[in-house]
């Protein structure tokens, strides 16, 4: 391995601040979160590439856009909490949160390394800053993100938002649609459900696996206020956390939904929509390859 090749592969200290940006501003967050994933999954020598990669525009925006409020200091202070139900794109919330400060970004070349803190799947027991509860058996996160928002609501009383978020193969999981009715029942306006709608679960297209479409119709006809956004256009994104921050600030009554039309692996040119990067990661080679390639854009 060359010496470049060794420092294209070496975490570096760069943090990033929460806060309301121009859509042009988010390009280099989202750019740095895809390249700290490769940089983790190449060292793992396992892990899952293409959900991460495809999403990290939605987590740029949810965790530097200023729309969830957290201090990355005090990740137990009064907050909004966030759920990655679809636990087994961790790498990406791992990197969010390195890249928000809220613990060494170093510590990243531990994934999945024995007694880490960066486990495949989000562990609560291992004390990570930022992770609310464990998650990965697919449907259960967003079940227990529905719960911290009706506490939030219904007995503290708080303003504080509950966002989770689930792949669309995730979807054909029933307890998903049971957490979606409680949250309409209940009036949770301040719960906020992303769907990285990619297209693509790990034995392929998700309508030849088990079809869970229209998921817009199906969200709205669970009581959801929906809207269909870019998951790859900072602006559209950002219209759709509008349309929740002003549900909440409303009192709609009404939980929202933001569906993300993203690409699998996107950033990363041999990886892009291909369902066989779902679960896998890169080799030393198609590391460097994947890191030159986003070493070209802002």
């Amino acid at each position: 391995m060359t010496d470049d090749m060794k420092r294209s592969l070496e975490f570096n200290e760069t943090t990033f601040t929460n806060e309301r940006r121009a859509p042009e501003g988010f390009a280099p967050i989202a750019n740095e979160i895809r390249r700290d994933i490769v940089r983790m999954l190449v060292r793992a020598g396992s892990g899952h590439s293409g959900g991460p990669l495809g999403s990290a525009d939605i987590f740029t925006m949810l965790y530097f856009g200023g729309n969830m409020r957290y201090n990355p200091a005090d990740m137990q202070a009064p907050r909004d909490r966030f759920v990655l139900s679809a636990g087994h794109m961790a790498p990406v919330m791992y990197a969010a949160l390195a890249n928000a400060g809220c613990y060494p970004k170093k510590e990243q070349e531990t994934l999945r390394k024995y007694n880490t803190r960066l486990q495949g799947h989000p562990g609560r027991d291992m004390h990570l800053p930022g992770i609310e509860t464990s998650s990965g058996s697919l449907g259960q996160g967003i079940s227990i993100a529905v719960g911290m928002a009706m506490s939030d609501k219904l007995v503290d009383k708080n303003d504080h938002r509950v966002f989770s978020l689930t792949g669309d193969g995730e979807l054909q999981e029933g307890s998903v649609w049971e957490a979606a009715m409680s949250a309409s029942h209940f009036k949770l306006d301040n719960f906020c459900w992303l769907i990285d709608n990619n297209d693509c679960q790990i034995d392929g297209r998700v309508p030849d696996v088990m079809d869970v479409y229209p998921i817009d119709k199906k969200c709205e006809s669970f009581g959801f206020d929906t809207i269909v956004v870019n998951g790859h256009d900072y602006a559209d994104l950002q219209r759709g956390f509008d349309r929740f921050l002003e549900n909440q600030r409303s009192g709609s009554g009404k939980p929202t939904a933001i569906i993300c039309q993203t690409f699998m692996g996107h950033g990363v040119s041999f990886m892009n929509d291909k369902f066989e990067w779902h679960g896998k990661p890169p080799s030393k080679d198609q590391a460097t390859a994947a890191l030159e390639e986003l070493a070209q854009h802002p």
